[in-house]
This record gives structure tokens, sequence and C-alpha cells, in this order.
């Protein structure tokens, strides 16, 4: 299969784009700039010209959508609303009107509510049938994102696979770990969670493979939270009166992987402790 990869010269990006070439995969890398080191072809696309993403995406089997401003504090909030929503309209629009199979793609983590100061976590750990709460232009621009999956879906059939990522890091990142201790609220805003790239890019092929149909959204996480300290001296901390469930472990996820497991056959592999 020849999968577009938008995004491709991003922290996500690489490492899909090095995952789906390791696993069999023609891989062709899209992004407003040019990668470091080019594992793959690579051409540089505005995704917010319709034009040039229909070009981009032509003759490929499936596409996983990366391209986007990945915060809300790299640029201004207007211009990264338009940015993230106009680029994914294109790439669904290109992805249906060119017929591929299928769109793996982007959402984020922020769509539940991060970072809980406004609206509190209704319970822990957090999961798909969450209400959503963005709290930022960002987080609004993917929440549009996911409603314009399920409207393309229905229109079309194509399966769409959304991925909310967490914080996304690599084994360089993990250094600083240790430190998070000092403060339980330092993390709080996001539960605690993030995620290898390495896994991000196991997500993103499961994505590709898995006997997934209509438009789902999946939260992406490492099965552990980056605290030393158990879950329920954070919640008890932070989030005093949240119901932890039971069963929740020690020092597990507070971003529920479940489904993710359940229907992607995701598993994480990679966590900070291994480094540190």
């Amino acid at each position: 299969m020849k999968i577009v990869v938008t995004g491709a010269s991003g922290k996500a990006g690489r490492a899909v784009v090095r995952d789906l070439l390791d696993h069999g995969y023609d891989v062709l890398g899209v992004d407003l700039v040019s990668p470091t080191e080019a594992v793959a072809p690579t051409l540089v696309v505005d995704l917010k010209d319709l034009g040039q993403t229909y070009e981009a995406l032509a003759g490929s089997d499936a596409v996983v959508h990366l391209g986007a401003i990945p915060s809300g504090d790299i640029r201004t909030e207007e211009y990264t609303f338009s940015n993230n929503t106009a680029s994914t309209y294109n790439v669904f629009t290109a992805a249906l009107g060119l017929g591929l199979k299928r769109v793996v793609w982007a959402s984020s983590e922020t769509t539940l509510g991060l970072p809980f100061t406004t609206e509190k976590l209704q319970y822990a750990p957090v999961d798909e049938v969450s209400t959503l709460y963005p709290e930022s232009s960002y987080a609004l621009s993917k929440v549009l994102s996911e409603e314009m999956a399920r409207q393309m879906n229905r229109w079309s059939g194509t399966p769409f696979v959304g991925l909310r990522f967490t914080n996304i890091m690599e084994p360089h990142d993990y250094a600083r770990f240790p430190g998070f201790a000092d403060d339980p609220r330092q993390r709080s805003w996001n539960a605690w969670g993030y995620v290898d790239s390495r896994d991000v890019a196991q997500s993103c092929r499961l994505g590709l493979e898995a006997d997934v149909q209509g438009a789902e959204v999946f939260i992406i996480a490492a099965a552990d939270t980056c605290m030393p300290t158990p879950n329920a001296e954070l919640m008890a901390a932070v989030f005093p009166g949240v119901p932890l469930r039971e069963g929740t472990g020690p020092n597990e996820t507070l971003l529920s992987i479940d489904k993710a497991r359940r229907l992607l056959g995701y598993a994480p592999r990679y966590t900070w402790r291994d480094h540190v």
C-alpha cells in the first residue's frame, strides 16, 4: 500500500514514516518544510491549498494526516484554528475525491477539557465517552474536525480513524520526568499523560490495518502516567472528590486506552521508567 503521511517532518511524522517503512509500506511524506533527514520521498505542500492537497494524495491508498500547528501557543489562536480546520478539510475532501480506502488522522487529548481547570475531570481514567470541553481554538479545531470526519464518513462510507494523542515524547525527553514528582500540579493539566513517539507510530499503523468502520476516535497514551506517585495520591491532591475507577492500577494511565487496545490492538511498548 502507498501511504501519504502529512506533517512528515514533525515529531510524530518522523516516527510514523520510519515505522511504516519498517513494515513494508510505500510512503510519501508531505510537509511545509523538508525533513532534516529524509528516509522517504517528501513533497513540500501547503495543505491549505486544495489543489496541492489533491496532487499530493493522488495515487495513494490511504493517508495519515498529522500536518497541523501542534498546539495553541505557537501562532495566534485565530491562525491556529483557521490553519488546522482548513488543512484537515482539504485532506478529508481530497481523500474522498480520490477514493482513498482510509483516513487516519491526529485529533487531540485537548478535546477532553485540558487543562481541566474550567471543567474538572468527571472521572478517571477519562475515556472517549466523556463530554468534550474544548478550551482553546486548537482544541475546538479538533472537535470540529472530528465532526467533519463523522459527516464525511456518512457521505462516503470511507473509514476515518481519529487518534487523540496525548503529549508526545521522544527518549531524550525522559531525563526531566523525575522532576515532575516534586509538584503533582505541574503535570495535572493533562492528567499526567504522555505517549512515546514510537507508540504514536504503532497506533497510526494499526489505524490503517485494523477492522474499523465508521468514524471512530481513540485516546492514544502510554500505559502509565509520567509520575512515580500513585494515582490515588495524585487524585486526592489535585482532583479531590473526582472518582477514580475501581481497578485502576497505581500508576496506570488516567487517559484510558482501553478502546484503542480493544479495537485497534494497540499495546504501548515504551515507558519513561525504562530510561531513568
